[in-house]
C-alpha cells in the first residue's frame, strides 16, 4: 500500500496518534477483491496479515484515532472519538484515495474504559454489509478483510477478536463538527479548518469560502437524503443512527446492529438497545433530518442561520424524489414528473407496503414477485401470496392502471429483476456463516460473501439463501456488541 497523510498532517489536533495491540495467531478470514482494487491490492499475503492484524508496522502508514462527539439516542456525548478503531492514513489507488481502518485493533484515548476490540461475530458482520450495501448500489463505506485470531474477548461471553479492516473516502462525520463547536474554545477557526479541509479533499468544485461553504451544506442534505432513501426502498435498517454515525458523505457508516427487513414491518427495531423504537425502520428519515439539524447547529458560527435552514428544507423533497425513482424502478412505473402523480404514486406505495404487513409477507420476496409479474394477468402469482384478497384486488388495479401495458413484457421483466434483488443478507445467514467461521470453517462465510456480489442475479444453485428465514432467524434483534 502506498499512503498520503493529508488528514494526519494537516489537522494535529484532531486525533491522537496510537499504535495497535496486535492479535495473536492472525488468521484470514474473508477477503474482498472488489475491495482491494480500490487500493492497488492483489492477493492477501503473510506480510500484509501481519501488518493489518496490527503485529508489525506498515511502512507509511500512521496510525491515529480521530477524536468527535455525538448526539446518541438523542442525548449529546460531549467527547467520543475512535474507540476501537485506528486509521493508517489515505490508501493510494488508481482512482483515488480510501482511508484505511483497522476496527477492533485495540484501546485508544477514546475507549472510555473499553478494551478496544471487536469480535468476530462483529467484525464479519461489518464486513458482509459493507460489501452487500455496494453490490446493491447502495452509497457505503467499504471492507477490504476481516482478520480473527485467537485473542480472548469478554462480551455477553468469551468470543474470540478480531479485526475489520475497513475503507472509507472519508472518516469525517456529523460529530466531528459538533466537538469543535462545542467543546473547543476557538471554535470558529477549528469549524473553518475542517470545513476547509473537507472541501479541499472531497468537494474540489467548491470554493473555500462562504459561498462553497453554503453550497457544502446543501450537498451534505442532498447525499444523506439519498442515502436515507437507498436504505428505505431495499428494506435496511441501520440500528445506530446517533450523529457520530453520519458520514458527511452521505455514505452508509459504522454498523453494528443493523438488519434488512425479512417479514415487513414499519415499526421494526433490529436493536435491542433501542427498546423505544427511536432508530426502528420507519423512524430513519425523521432521524436523518434531526440529525442534519444537529449538524446545521454545529455550523451556525461558521453560515448563516437563513443558509443552513434553506438547505435543510430542501430534505423532504430530495428524500422523496430518491425514494420515489428508486420505488418506481421496483414497481415498474414511469414518471411524469408532476406534483399530482408524485403523490399518488406514494399513496400506492404505502397502500402496497401495508398490505405486505397486514399479510406478514417478507418484504425482498414480495417485490422480487415482479420480476416474474405479467401487468396484463389479472390474477398474478404474488396474490397466491395474500390473505386479504379484496384488499389486494383493490390495490392491484391501480398498479395495472398505473403500470399501462409494456410493449415488451419480457425486457420490463428483466428490468425489475434489476431492480428488486433476490438475495439480501439476512441476519440468521449472517449468524449461520458466523457460527461456522467461529468453529474454524470460513467456507460458508465465503459463499455468503460470493452469494451478496450478485444480488440481483437469479443464481439457480442458491435457491435456500432466498428462502424466508426459519421460525427462529425472523426478524432478529441484535446488540450493539454486534
Amino acid at each position: 500500500m502506498r499512503f498520503k497523510q493529508d488528514f494526519f498532517e494537516q489537522l494535529p489536533e484532531f486525533y491522537s496518534q496510537v499504535w495497535p495491540a496486535g492479535l495473536p495467531n492472525p488468521r484470514w478470514l474473508c477477503w474482498s477483491p472488489e475491495a482491494a482494487s480500490l487500493i492497488g491490492l492483489q492477493q492477501p499475503d503473510e506480510a500484509l496479515l501481519k501488518g493489518l492484524a496490527g503485529n508489525e508496522e506498515i511502512p507509511g502508514a500512521s496510525y491515529y484515532a480521530q477524536v468527535y462527539s455525538g448526539h446518541q439516542f438523542g442525548g449529546y456525548s460531549p467527547r467520543l472519538g475512535d474507540g476501537r478503531s485506528i486509521i493508517l492514513g489515505e490508501a493510494l489507488g488508481p482512482n483515488g484515495a480510501w482511508d484505511v481502518a483497522l476496527k477492533g485493533a485495540g484501546p485508544t484515548p477514546y475507549s472510555r474504559h473499553g478494551d478496544g476490540r471487536a469480535v468476530l461475530r462483529s467484525a464479519v458482520r461489518e464486513f458482509l454489509v459493507s460489501e452487500a450495501l455496494f453490490h446493491l448500489g447502495i452509497p457505503t463505506t467499504r471492507a477490504l478483510a476481516v482478520i480473527g485470531s485467537e485473542l480472548p474477548v469478554w462480551r455477553e461471553s468469551l468470543e474470540s477478536g478480531a479485526i475489520t479492516v475497513r475503507l472509507a473516502r472519508s472518516h469525517i462525520r456529523f460529530g466531528h463538527f459538533e466537538y469543535f463547536c462545542y467543546s473547543e474554545r476557538g471554535a470558529k477557526d477549528k469549524l473553518l479548518q475542517l470545513l476547509n479541509f473537507t472541501l479541499a479533499q472531497h468537494y474540489p468544485h467548491l470554493s473555500q469560502d462562504m459561498a462553497g461553504y453554503r453550497a457544502w451544506f446543501f450537498e451534505v442534505v442532498r447525499d444523506t437524503a439519498r442515502m436515507i432513501a437507498h436504505w428505505q426502498a431495499v428494506g435496511f435498517a441501520h440500528g445506530v443512527m446517533n450523529t457520530d454515525n453520519m458520514s458527511i458523505l452521505g455514505d452508509s457508516f459504522d454498523f453494528g446492529p443493523f438488519a434488512f427487513l425479512d417479514t415487513f414491518k414499519e415499526d421494526f427495531i433490529c436493536n435491542h438497545s433501542d427498546p423505544e423504537g427511536r432508530y426502528a425502520f420507519g423512524q430513519q428519515p425523521g432521524v436523518a433530518l434531526w440529525n442534519l439539524q444537529r449538524l446545521a447547529q454545529a455550523l451556525t458560527p461558521v453560515l448563516a442561520s437563513d443558509d443552513l435552514l434553506a438547505a435543510l428544507n430542501t430534505y423532504q423533497d430530495e428524500l422523496v424524489q430518491a425514494y420515489l425513482a428508486l420505488m418506481r424502478a421496483k414497481l415498474g412505473w414511469v414518471a411524469d414528473g408532476s406534483d399530482e402523480q408524485d403523490q399518488r404514486d406514494l399513496t400506492l406505495i404505502g397502500e402496497f407496503t401495508q398490505l405486505l404487513e397486514a399479510n406478514r409477507l417478507d418484504y425482498t420476496q414480495s417485490f422480487r414477485r415482479f420480476a416474474a409479474l405479467d401487468p396484463n394477468d389479472p390474477k398474478p402469482a404474488l396474490r397466491d401470496d395474500m390473505i386479504n384478497l379484496q384488499g389486494f384486488d383493490a390495490w392491484y388495479q391501480g398498479y395495472r392502471d398505473r403500470v399501462g401495458q409494456p410493449a415488451d413484457v419480457v425486457q420490463w421483466q428483466r428490468q425489475r429483476a434489476g431492480a428488486n434483488p433476490k438475495y439480501i443478507l439476512r441476519n440468521y445467514l449472517a449468524q449461520e456463516a458466523i457460527a461456522a467461521a467461529e468453529q474454524g470453517d470460513n467456507q460458508p462465510l465465503q459463499q455468503l460473501f460470493e452469494l451478496l456480489k450478485k444480488p440481483f442475479d437469479e443464481q439457480p444453485d442458491k435457491e435456500d439463501y432466498a428462502k424466508r428465514p426459519p421460525d427462529w432467524g425472523q426478524g432478529l434483534i441484535m446488540s450493539c456488541s454486534s
